[in-house]
């Protein structure tokens, strides 16, 4: 697969529909952030990014996959007090496990759009994690 269309036509349904209303979400919420395919999981936005122990490399601002039992969604971008961006949605997105960059749900109607725009917002606004 060497575009998010083909990975997302890849899928069964209901998964396909899901995926491809989710792509579309982000093409229209940060339609700067062009489209990827990195480590076989669609990607929106690449950013260089260097550590403070000299480790460096490029990775994309947002990412999405299907998974076995749920959608995830990555966003690899801290705040300006250097919290993870996706762990301060937590109250907003009841249904959803939300780790440090990673947004997990059951189905995207498990989910508020209007939310998930947010954090697509904010991430392209704050650039990546790490981002040099």
């Amino acid at each position: 697969m060497s575009t998010p269309e083909e990975y997302i036509a890849g899928l069964d349904q209901p998964r396909r529909t899901e995926l491809a209303e989710l792509h579309d979400l982000i093409r229209r919420t940060v339609p700067d952030l062009a489209p990827t395919m990195e480590f076989g999981m669609p990607g929106y936005g690449k950013f260089h990014y260097r550590y403070a122990s000299g480790r460096e490399g490029d990775w994309v601002l947002l990412s999405m996959a299907s998974r076995k039992n749920y959608i995830s969604v990555y966003v690899t971008a801290v705040t300006t007090d250097g919290g993870y961006l996706a762990e301060g949605y937590r109250d907003r997105l009841p249904k959803a496990d939300i780790g440090k960059s990673c947004i997990r749900f059951k189905r995207l109607s498990d989910v508020d759009p209007e939310v998930l725009a947010d954090i697509f917002r904010a991430a392209a606004a704050h650039g990546g994690a790490g981002e040099a």
